[in-house]
Order: structure tokens, then sequence, then C-alpha cells
């Protein structure tokens, strides 16, 4: 939004009134001596004002009585408004309203329009300020009307300013806004005011950007770094570095954004430090260099928190959120995520404070209205009785109607902040649903916890490999689209198998498709239910290879291997979590994959042991595996019935070793 600047000159135009200023009344004119008196009054409480209102107040109520004394009207306008830049300096806008309003009355008494523009300008501000913006609005237009009567141009570009932010406070108002910035521009220029031109450059820049008018926002943002210097100039480069940022022109924003930092570290100005380092932030983010992007967005952060700028949190701690999210660093993610929902919150508290504050003020100011006409109007006893009586029922309806607006407003917070709590809660239930559908859930329980996996070891994991037999051949026959939707077909299809088998998918590369059981969880069953999910995958690849043939296709030819053994499993990477597993078994599960047949489930000779009393298999040779030996490799044929499986189990009974495996063995299902 328009900054504090405007606002800041607009104050120093509209107290500046007095330099230059002759008197001015429809009275005989007093001794000289007399009036000079009431000016030197007056001057020294401009000399004053800043640094100890209540002597600029006791200066100027004695300048004022003297001016009455002496029928000196213009002398007493000014005094009286000086009593009220006292009170403005104190922040008590109702007194400041009150003596300002008295000046006025004595301004249009001798008909001196620029004193009524002046006050009409001032008095817009307070409403401004207060929030009053429809009040505010009002009194800035009447200004600037008596100003461009008088052609008063240093009048007329503090009105102008004036009307412009009240303008900008509601996005549907901003080319109004637009339009009296343009209208001030060359006022600033005519009085030489460079400030005030650098400033309403800027401005007028950022709106332009704002509405992705590039080439017109650039021109004012060049307009405003020629004019002005120190934190306007900072203000401009940062409006150049975003503008070139939306354009995708990265080397451009970036150099801008520093040399805003360079401007900002000299001036040491805080938070023009913080705008600049968020910039770069974003260029780096908008390049996915997230990990400077990060570095910048921390500076910025610690300067925000010391200063406790909380636009500027906000703004940061989402963009931390988004960037965490980026390096599926999910724990950073949901911590600033939920230091940007609070601070939403805090926010939002402030503004439904400020509101309530105007309605206040409104009420105040009624009120007192409300009162000074009582008195002017009649001092009677009885019509002040009869009349305060009104004032009090008026009142008491104000009351209940301000009641009533602050029950709205507190329900509305609530609802709003009920609102942002389920926003939040389906975000992480999103996020912990993306952290399940990559890693297992005991895991992603541990990374969230602590933020790190250990590695563990499993003495009896069974594993499985598939891969298509001449996948390459049949590849380059087919369009890319089809080869990943077929693929994607096959995979989906196995994904539904392993889950039907609590069994865990660790990876997918190319045509091959790698599982486990008995991890990370004990799966008692784990032996059995993987030959069940290799035939299961098997009889699938056959229904699926029917539906090809009829169309005239090359069947998928698919090679099963499975492993019983010892691995170490764990979670690897840093950018992209996958959890894997490691060990001699997973080599060998590999080599029973690659010696197998297609339409054939080959298992080593560990796993024939373990799995014989449930399936029927053939013997059916010897591979050389380095470092491990010949190893045995069987045929898995078919599954035997309940009761051919228990009949073995007993038949076996003589020797140790089935018996002890007979005993802990599950019951089939």
């Amino acid at each position: 939004m328009i900054r504090k600047e405007i606002s800041l000159i607009i104050g120093v135009l509209c107290f500046a009134f007095l330099a230059n200023a002759q008197p001015v009344s429809t009275e005989a004119s007093p001794p000289a001596r007399d009036t000079a008196y009431v000016n030197s009054l007056i001057e020294q409480t401009k000399s004053v004002l800043a640094d100890n209102q209540d002597s600029a107040i006791a200066l100027a109520t004695k300048a004022r009585g003297l001016a009455e004394e002496l029928n000196f009207l213009l002398g007493k306008a000014v005094a009286i408004k000086y009593i009220g830049n006292a009170y403005f300096y104190k922040s008590d806008y109702i007194a400041t309203l009150e003596y300002w309003n008295e000046s006025l009355k004595v301004f249009e008494q001798i008909k001196d329009s620029s004193g009524i523009s002046n006050i009409l300008s001032n008095i817009a501000n307070v409403y401004a300020i207060r929030g009053s913006e429809e009040k505010a609005l009002e009194y800035a237009l009447r200004a600037l009307t008596i100003a461009e009567k008088l052609g008063n141009k240093l009048r007329m570009l503090s009105s102008l300013n004036a009307v412009a932010i009240i303008y900008y406070g509601k996005d549907e108002t901003k080319d109004k806004a637009l339009e009296y910035l343009i209208r001030a521009l060359p006022l600033a220029e005519e009085l030489k005011d460079s400030s005030s031109y650098g400033t309403l450059s800027e401005n007028i820049g950022e709106i332009y950007s704002n509405k992705k008018q590039y080439k017109e926002a650039e021109e004012y943002f060049n307009r405003s770094i020629s004019h002005a210097d120190g934190e306007v100039t900072a203000f401009a480069y940062n409006g150049l570095g975003k503008l070139y940022l939306d354009q995708g022109k990265y080397a451009e924003a970036q150099s801008y954004h520093q040399k805003a930092l360079k401007i900002s570290e000299e001036l040491e100005s805080k938070p023009n430090i913080i705008k600049s380092l968020d910039g770069i932030g974003n260029v780096y983010a908008k390049q996915n260099d997230f990990k400077t992007a990060l570095d910048y967005y921390k500076k910025a952060v610690l300067i925000g928190e010391e200063l406790k700028l909380a636009h500027d949190l906000e703004v940061i701690y989402q963009e931390l959120g988004n960037t965490y999210s980026a390096l599926n660093d999910y724990r950073n993610a949901f911590k600033y995520q939920q230091l940007y929902s609070g601070i939403k919150d805090t926010l939002y508290t402030s503004e439904i404070r400020n509101k309530l504050g105007s309605l206040q003020f409104d009420f105040d100011m009624k009120k007192k209205d409300g009162e000074i006409t009582l008195l002017e109007k009649d001092k009677a006893l009885t019509d002040q009785t009869l009349k305060r009586q009104r004032l009090a029922k008026n009142a008491f309806l104000a009351g209940l109607i301000l009641a009533f607006i602050i029950a709205l407003l507190i329900f509305r917070g609530y609802r709003v902040k009920v609102r942002t709590h389920k926003i939040l809660d389906r975000q992480k239930n999103e996020i912990e649903h993306l952290l399940l559908n990559i890693l297992p859930k005991e895991v992603a329980g541990e990374l969230q916890t602590t933020g790190v996996s250990k590695p563990r070891q499993f003495q009896e994991v069974s594993i499985l490999f598939t891969d298509f037999k001449g996948f390459t051949s049949i590849a380059d026959k087919m369009s890319p689209g089809e080869l990943v939707e077929e693929l994607n077909e096959c995979f989906v299809a196995f994904d539904d198998i392993i889950d039907k088998y609590d069994l865990e998918k660790i990876k997918t590369i190319g045509d091959a498709y790698m599982c486990a059981g008995n991890i990370p969880s004990p799966n008692p069953n784990h032996a059995h239910k993987i030959i069940k999910a290799a035939l299961d995958i098997q009889d699938f690849v056959e229904r699926y290879n029917v539906r090809r043939t009829a169309k005239g296709l090359a069947p998928w030819e698919i090679r099963i291997g499975v492993h019983i053994g010892p691995i170490v499993a764990g979670v690897v990477g840093k950018k992209k979590y996958a959890y894997d597993i490691w060990g001699s078994a997973v080599n060998i599960a590999s080599r029973m994959e690659s010696n197998g047949t297609p339409g054939k489930v080959n298992i080593s000779s560990d796993t024939y042991e373990i799995v014989k009393v449930w399936f029927e298999c053939s013997y059916r040779g010897k591979i050389y595996a380095k470092n491990l030996g010949d190893l045995d490799m069987y045929y898995v044929e078919y599954e035997k019935s309940q009761t051919e499986g228990f009949q073995i189990i007993h038949s076996a009974g003589k020797e140790k070793q089935n018996a002890e495996r007979q005993s802990s063995m599950p019951p089939i299902f």
C-alpha cells in the first residue's frame, strides 16, 4: 500500500501555514506591536510543537487570548489551529477536531480560503487515521476544490495526496488513487519538491505493477530513482525487482533488489532491509534454488521478529513454509505454516480492534458534536436538561448498535478462525497422507517426530522382484503415452496385490518392481503371503496378456524371483526421501528373478525350505553367485490344500528342524 511518507508530507504541508502569511482581518488593524507579539507567540509555538506539546498549548492559548483582545481574527484562527496541532501530536483526536473546527469557523468568518483549505485537509487526515474513510474523503475533496479555485499549488498537492491515500485503501478504488497521484505529480515538479515527486512516482509505479502494466511501472520507478534519494530510492529499486521477477527476468530482479539492500543497509533502515532480503529470496525461490532462498528469508525473519513487523512476518512465514515444502522438509513446513496462521489471526484481531476504535471515535465525535450544539442553541437550564435526556437516549441507542456490531464482529472472527483451523487440519492431513504414500507408517511417524529415521537390521525378510522379459523391444514399438499407461496399469494392480497381503512396496526401476514382507512391522505369515502375492501377480499378467493377444499385441512376459534372508532397511536421501533395503539377500532375490523363466515363480532353496509345506515346488537346478557359491533354485508350481499341507507337516515330524518350524507355523487362511 501507499506508504506513510506521503502522510508525513501532507502533515508538513498542512502545518507549514504561517510561513509568508500576512495578517488578514475584516476588522480595523490593531497596533503593529501587538499583532507582531501574537505572531511571535505563534512562531514560538511552532518551534516547541514537536518536542513539548504542553508548552505549545500554553503559548498558543496565550496568543489566542491576546488576539481576541485585539480583535485580530487571523491571529486567533491560527493560534486555535496550533492548539489543535499540539493535541494531534498527543494523539488526542477528539480535542484536535474540536479546536480545528473552531479554527475553521474563524477562517470562514474572515473568508480566508487558504486557511479553510488547510484546516479541511488537516481534518481529512484525522478521519483517515481513525479509519473513517467517508468523512476523510468528504473533507479532502472540499479542501481540493478550494485549493483549485485559489490556484494554490501547495494546497492542491497536499489535497491530491490526501484523496489518493483514501482511495488507495480499497481495491475497487485504486484506479481513482492513480488518477489523483498522476494529477499531483506535475505540481510537485513545478514546486521543485523532489522528495514528493519521488514518492509520488514510486507509488504510481507500484499501482501499475499490480495492474501488470510493466512498461508504465518501470517508467515511474525510474522517475522516482532520478528525483529522490534515500528510502524512497530503495523502495523504487525493490519495486523494479518485483517487476522483473514477475516477468521471469531473474538477473535484473536480483540486481535491483541488491541495490535496494545496499541503500537500506547504509541508511540502517531495517524495514527496508527486510523487503530487500525477502525480494532476493523470492528470486532464488523462483529459480528453484530453495536453499539459498531460505538463507535470505531467515535473515529477513530475524529482523522482522526483532521489530515485531507483523505484516512482513506474515508474508515471510508463508514463503518459508512453501520453500520447506518444496524441499520435502515437512516438519519445518508445518512449523512455519503454524506461525503464519498464528500471525494471521493476530492481524485479523488487530483489524477488528481498529474497526471498533473507528466506530467508537465516530460515536464520541457525534456525542461531542451533540454536546456543543446543545450549548450553542440554548443555555437555559430547562432546555439543557431536556436535550441532555434526548442525548442520553441517543447515546443508549448508539451503544446498543455498537454492542451489536461488536458481537457481530466477534462472531465473524470466530467463524473465520474455525475455517482457518479446518484448512490447516486439511493441509496437515494432506502432508501426512503424502508421507504415507512415500514411506511406511512407522518410518513416516519417526521422521515427523525426530526429523531422522535410523537404519534397522531385520533377520528374516521376504523379498520379491519382478521384471518383464524383452521390455526394451516391446517398448520401442509403443508410443511413450501407451507405454506409461500400460506399465501404470500393471504396477497399480501389483500395488493392490501387495496391499492385500500386508507387504511393503520398496520401489520400481523402469519395468522392474520390488516389494518385501516382515518390514518394518512384524508379519508372521510373510513367507506364505509373498508367494501368494507372486502367484497372484503371475495370474494377473496371464489375464492381462489374454486381452493384449486379442488386440493382436505381443504379450508381456514376466519373471518373478523370491528369496528370504537378513537385510538392512532405512531412509536414504535428504531432498526426496526413499525407503530402501540392502544386503546379500536383496542380491539373491534379484538373481532369482533374472535367472527365472517367464510365467514362473523362481525361489531360492532357503525360501523353499520355509514354504514347501504350503506350495508344491519343483527343483530346477543351480546358479553361481559371486561370494555366495552355488545356489539351488525351485519353481513354485501351485498351492497345496490345507489338508495336504497339514499332512506334510506331520509326515516330516521325525526331523527336528521341521518339527520346530511347524510348532511356530501360523494358521493358513
